[in-house]
């Protein structure tokens, strides 16, 4: 029995096909090349394309990209997230590319502004060529070729749940075409789709109409059934896969997890997987440097000003919890004169607190105050996108008091996040403020993906950098 989440499985593309592919992208890395030093020099007999960094960035793709499952199968998978692993292994990439080329004193001959258009033309192109081909498939899928028929096995909602999932999603390439309720319902589930109570009718089905997936979207408690279906499969080429249905035990949507070689299912764990924290860490570290190069001149300016309004350091810090509850210190711009503390308690800033400097006024509402903390990021405390850490006297209070607080800690804190983004900034005078910010942290926690942190990144750009709750 193949025991691994559907939505999981990757299924490396085979012989023929998977060296076609590979051999695409390496293309579109060298095409890319080449059209950005023509966007770039006008022309080509003037570029200054470095032939030795483009050629190790094609050799980079043809091994790095399949460690990031970049040519995995993503039947039945998100798009977006599909664009965020393409987006993570070119950047890697290109980021391995730079450490050469450093390491070999050549940076000098490489036009920055080459690379730019470079890096983005590729990254589009890898991406829109993929799209394109899924929307094919999808054509395809719709017209009814290209499909694999399932079987589903379940227990009530559950079961309805999984078949409408399965309907809604046309283009992944999967079609359920029979179900069996553990608890016999009369009639169908959803458009036609055939219900059985008896076992031997359902496995001669099975069995006459070329079903290749027999899904088992059944509670543990189910056991027994589960192994009646296994065993009465079990000499047949059908892929018999577990959705388990976890929803009354499982805290976040589970997974399966390899335990010392066993396998084994999360209900109370951190849900973004070691494999994706990896990936996560690479980018922060990246993108935190590029940041701060970018961001010195600011940096500096900010520095001054802050110095010139009060006096007093130019950094606020203080102790807040990380991953897993560790304690680190983070930093921020100050924004407030030097006031007394009483020992244990956190006054929050409130609209026209008077602690507040004119500098550190407008640096709180811009955000700009926290950029520092891409120091954090760098050092590892922190992560660019995750959930926003809080003093710890604030922890102590809410984690009694606000249910899942404590799964916040689950991962690195942000700079930014999902709860920021969506309104829930500044000042928490009431309980249900902190609530809805929760429920955002725990939601990002569930649904966590690359995609899903660049269109945080984006929106903090965009639209976060100034908010009326800021003060």
């Amino acid at each position: 029995m193949d025991t691994a989440n559907f939505a999981q499985q990757r299924k490396t593309v085979p012989g023929l096909q998977g060296l076609i592919v590979r051999l695409f992208d390496v293309m579109l890395v060298v095409l890319g090349a080449l059209a950005a030093s023509q966007v770039r020099f006008e022309d080509l007999t003037q570029s200054r394309i470095d032939t030795a960094f483009v050629a190790f960035a094609a050799a980079s793709t043809l091994v790095l990209f399949p460690t990031f499952g970049v040519y995995g199968s993503w039947r039945g998978r998100a798009m977006l997230r599909m664009a965020g692993q393409v987006s993570l292994a070119w950047f890697v990439v290109q980021g391995f590319g730079l450490v050469l080329m450093f390491s070999l004193h050549r940076t000098d001959f490489i036009s920055r502004l080459w690379f730019a258009y470079w890096m983005a033309m590729t990254g589009g192109a890898l991406i829109v060529s993929r799209l394109l081909v899924h929307a094919v498939l999808a054509r395809v899928r719709h017209a009814g070729m290209n499909l694999r028929r399932v079987a589903v096995v379940g227990c009530g909602s559950h079961c309805h749940q999984v078949v409408r999932n399965i309907e809604g999603s046309s283009a992944s390439g999967f079609r359920a075409v029979a179900a069996f309720d553990v608890r016999p319902v009369t009639g169908t589930i959803g458009s036609g789709v055939p219900v059985y109570d008896d076992i031997v009718k359902f496995a001669a089905y099975v069995r006459s109409h070329d079903v290749s997936e027999l899904w088992l979207a059944l509670p543990l408690s189910e056991e027994r059934t589960i192994s009646r279906f296994v065993a009465e499969f079990r000499d047949d080429l059908v892929n018999v896969r577990f959705v388990p249905d976890m929803r009354s035990v499982a805290l976040f949507d589970s997974g399966m997890i390899d335990l010392i070689g066993m396998p084994a299912i999360n209900l109370v764990a951190s849900p973004v997987p070691a494999r994706a924290l990896v990936k996560k860490e690479v980018f922060d570290r990246a993108f935190a440097a590029c940041a701060l190069i970018a961001l010195a001149p600011v940096l500096v300016a900010i520095a001054v000003a802050v110095k010139l309004s009060s006096r007093g350091p130019v950094f606020f810090t203080q102790k807040r919890k990380g991953a897993d509850g560790r304690i680190f210190k983070i930093y921020k711009f100050r924004s407030m004169r030097p006031h007394d503390v009483e020992t244990g308690v956190v006054k929050q800033a409130t609209r026209g607190d008077p602690r507040i400097t004119r500098v550190g006024a407008f640096l709180r509402r811009t955000s700009l105050d926290e950029l520092p903390q891409f120091f954090n990021v760098l050092r590892g405390d922190m992560s660019v996108v995750g959930p926003r850490p809080h003093a710890i006297e604030h922890d102590e209070l809410y984690q009694k008091v606000v249910s899942g607080y404590i799964h916040r800690y689950r991962i690195k804190p942000g700079i930014t996040g999902w709860a920021q983004i969506n309104g829930f900034r500044g000042e928490t005078d009431q309980i249900e403020k902190m609530q809805g910010r929760v429920e955002h942290d725990l939601y990002y926690l569930r649904n966590w993906s690359f995609g899903l942190d660049m269109r945080i990144v984006a929106a903090t750009i965009a639209k976060g950098l100034v908010h009326s709750n800021a003060y």
